[in-house]
């Protein structure tokens, strides 16, 4: 089928690369005119996903209605405090007909909204799928097996996402809970930034699997808030990507943590990266999201007091600690 993917990162590249491979007809669209540049002549992302020789037969292009126009399944993999504008520069390109995913994880924070609702608001009308799970960019360039979820409303969108993406070494898994599924997608990044944080005070595995347990804890109650089923974050998007990204070198948000917990400030933890930590700016609006529900987060409460509020961090993790004795389950 023809497809357009809406976002030249590292993940957006690597979707592009795995649809044109597949047979499809894909075209990537890239804010940065060097970047589509490098992938048309050198068949590679130099800025984004270095090292990686991507398909033949995919376009890049820095015109939206080039990208758009005609495709059946269109991708967004912008970054997420973006997405909205980057729809709406597109928005009188997709087709009536055409199915959107999004790999883009995040809550945008001027509106608490999902990305879905971005989406879904900018170019009302049309199916919207949401694609998340345990997926490293460059592991999946790299064509090591990778499983992930496609999640809508609309069975049948799922499907089509599903049987696009899907390959010997890629696989996907449909899904009708799109609440769930990117919550999941979103939170588990505020949990990475966390989890890097107690890396770098210097504490052990034992921190790092109690925090990533009670994180995925937090996680669910507010999911469950929102309308999800618990079960949803037991499955590939939630603890799945979560234990990727809080344990796994590759992750930007644990790395932005670590710094931040060896005594670096955010501003300097972030300088000079061309790549963006979703969990940075996903903080605050899990926050707030959760103090409107009236949902209880104290992990990304910590997070969100070391990264804006100057907690020291080494003081973080004992406040934790000291927190009112409680059961272990939600009533």
């Amino acid at each position: 089928m023809r497809c357009a993917v809406i976002g030249a990162g590292a993940w957006g590249t690597a979707l592009a690369d795995l649809l044109a491979d597949g047979g499809h007809e894909t075209v990537l669209w890239a804010l940065e005119g060097d970047v589509a540049k490098a992938i048309e002549e050198q068949r590679e992302n130099t800025l984004f996903l270095p090292g990686v020789r991507l398909a033949d037969s995919l376009r890049a292009t820095t015109d939206q209605g080039d990208a758009l126009d005609g495709a059946q399944l269109v991708i967004y993999a912008a970054p997420s405090q973006h997405l909205r504008g980057v729809v709406q520069g597109g928005g009188r390109h997709v087709g009536a007909n055409a199915v959107l995913a999004i790999a883009s994880k995040g809550i945008e924070q001027r509106t608490l909204a999902l990305m879905s609702d971005v989406v879904g608001a900018e170019a009302p009308g049309r199916a919207v799928v949401a694609i998340s799970g345990p997926s490293f960019a460059a592991e999946v360039a790299a064509r090591q097996p990778t499983a992930i979820v496609a999640a809508a409303l609309d069975a049948g969108a799922a499907r089509l996402a599903q049987d696009a993406l899907s390959g010997d070494r890629f696989r996907v898994y449909t899904h009708d809970d799109l609440v769930g599924v990117e919550l999941a997608g979103a939170l588990k990044n505020v949990m990475a930034v966390a989890t890097g944080i107690v890396e770098g005070v210097g504490l052990g595995n034992n921190s790092r699997a109690a925090l990533i347990t009670r994180g995925l804890a937090e996680m669910t109650r507010l999911g469950v808030a929102l309308g999800a089923r618990a079960s949803t974050f037991a499955g590939l998007a939630g603890i799945g990507d979560l234990v990727l990204t809080c344990t796994g070198a590759l992750s930007r948000n644990r790395a932005v943590g670590i710094e931040v917990g060896q005594g670096r400030t955010l501003e300097e933890a972030l300088a000079g990266k061309s790549t963006v930590a979703e969990g940075v700016i996903t903080t605050k609006s899990a926050v707030a999201l959760a103090e409107r529900e009236g949902v209880e987060m104290p992990i990304a409460t910590m997070v969100h007091r070391i990264l804006f509020e100057g907690l020291s961090a080494r003081r973080a993790v004992p406040e934790l600690m000291a927190r009112g004795l409680r059961p272990e389950q939600d009533a």
